[in-house]
């Protein structure tokens, strides 16, 4: 008993000695505990605060009252829209986005009272072909360790249902585009997460067995048979959450007024023909604002694309103003543009307005927040989040611009009337992506575009795809 008691005290005194030696390298002395908990002082100022917060939302009370003035919904320049799309629970912003502006040239061209693209029908290829993305991924990596930061990345993402307009050019212009009613949205489509867990979960063990299969020395040719036969079960998965594809369908045209005038045959290819847009690679410019990379550079990211065997996505990196030129350019040309952003800053998502002003928490907080768009890109405090359709600028007297409007996916109830109304300064702040078609780009910015471009990694801050 008195050894054992001996080695209780023995032991002890070696976990306070230590813990004393970790408080020497860094941690968190006594003398410093108690030089940090004066930071609070307990004054009723503290005490209302204290009180305040941990019985409401913090954006509730900092709600910037000063800046509830009623909100100025004129647009000097606006590109009509009708119907606002809904993208559910789901992270097809990307998609929506981009079939919204291929059908706002569809609804100018034909003069349609209402159209949508069916937006389930290329998500379905999409999950297809991304579920390929990985599996032929793990191939190609299957001789590094598992620990490997391309092959952790890899079964980290297996699937998402997340992206940019790279995917919009790489699943419709190699599927086409069918109308809504030829593929309707299911339970799935609009809340996708259970099925894309359950589909993640197979495809990371379907990962774990090639790497096993090319361990043991399979060749190309056998890797490749089971990787077919493994899509076969993804194809099976999505078929039973989302439905069949058209291959061939029937549309019936209307007029303005909704009145049918001709019923035509299709297949999917030839409805992206003459309602969509062919042009998606060669016609179309991903411009990016990225103050914490050099401009005028011509950059792409690995792995952000859609197809195994489509393309990243290159995009030149400029200054936000000279983006901003481009984006008015189109818009007084009636053309709207696939957009992105940091939605969840400083969003008054009753009113639908993006602005820096609408809270205060340095004064809820007592602390000032003074990174800047380079230091939060750099930190992974901010990043584009969100996709949706800018369609509308107002110029001052000066043809500066003062505010802008997207058409946003996320129901007409959603915002102002399913659009957000955003500052210019908020613009500035927290406005990732534009993509513009060509004619609209300077050439001295699209001869940026004939740079090779520097390659990022996959778990670059700017790969993250937009939800």
């Amino acid at each position: 008993m008195k050894k054992q008691f001996l080695s209780t005290i023995l032991f002890s005194a070696m976990a306070l000695l230590g813990v004393q030696a970790q408080e020497a390298k860094g941690g968190i002395t006594p003398e410093m505990l108690e030089q940090i908990s004066q930071a609070y002082q307990g004054t009723p100022a503290d005490k209302a605060l204290r009180n305040a917060i941990g019985n409401n939302s913090i954006r509730a009370l900092a709600l910037n009252q000063e800046n509830l003035k009623e909100m100025d919904t004129h647009f000097s320049i606006k590109v009509n829209s009708k119907g606002i799309t809904d993208q559910a629970s789901s992270g097809r912003c990307w998609l929506f986005t981009g079939l919204n502006v291929m059908r706002a040239k569809a609804i100018a061209r034909y003069g349609f009272q209402s159209f949508e693209f069916s937006e389930i029908y290329p998500f379905f290829w999409d999950q297809l072909e991304k579920a390929n993305l990985f599996l032929q991924g793990i191939i190609d990596t299957s001789e590094r360790p598992m620990d490997d930061q391309t092959v952790e990345w890899l079964f980290k993402h297996p699937l998402s249902d997340g992206g940019t307009f790279t995917g919009v050019a790489d699943i419709v212009g190699k599927y086409g585009l069918v109308p809504k009613e030829a593929m309707p949205e299911t339970h799935s489509s609009n809340n996708t997460s259970q099925m894309a867990n359950l589909i993640s979960l197979k495809l990371k063990e379907y990962g774990l067995q090639l790497r096993e299969m090319a361990a043991q020395g399979a060749k190309p040719s056998a890797l490749l048979d089971e990787k077919t036969q493994m899509l076969g079960t993804v194809y099976r998965m999505l078929v039973l959450n989302l439905g069949v594809p058209p291959t061939e369908f029937d549309f019936v045209r209307k007029d303005a007024k909704g009145n049918p005038v001709e019923t035509e045959h299709h297949t999917p290819m030839t409805f992206l023909a003459k309602y969509g847009d062919t042009q998606l690679l060669s016609d179309y410019v991903m411009l990016m604002n990225d103050p914490s990379r050099e401009y005028y550079q011509c950059y792409e990211i690995d792995y952000d694309r859609h197809r195994y065997d489509g393309k990243n996505w290159t995009y030149v990196n400029l200054p936000i103003e000279e983006i901003k030129e481009m984006a008015i350019a189109s818009l007084k040309d009636s053309t709207m543009m696939y957009f992105s952003c940091d939605v969840g800053k400083f969003l008054d998502s009753k009113r639908g307005l993006l602005d820096v002003n609408n809270y205060d928490y340095e004064s809820l907080m007592g602390t000032t927040f003074g990174m800047d768009k380079k230091e939060r890109i750099q930190t992974f405090s901010s990043g584009s989040s969100h996709a949706m359709t800018l369609m509308a600028v107002d110029l001052d007297k000066e043809g500066r611009p003062t505010k802008w409007m997207v058409e946003n996916s996320w129901g007409a109830q959603a915002g102002y009337q399913g659009h957000l109304i955003m500052t210019d300064q908020w613009f500035d702040e927290y406005m990732f992506r534009l993509v513009v078609e060509t004619k609209y780009v300077p050439e001295k910015i699209r001869k940026l575009f004939e740079q090779k471009p520097i390659k990022l990694p996959a778990w670059d801050p700017m790969f993250a795809p937009e939800e």
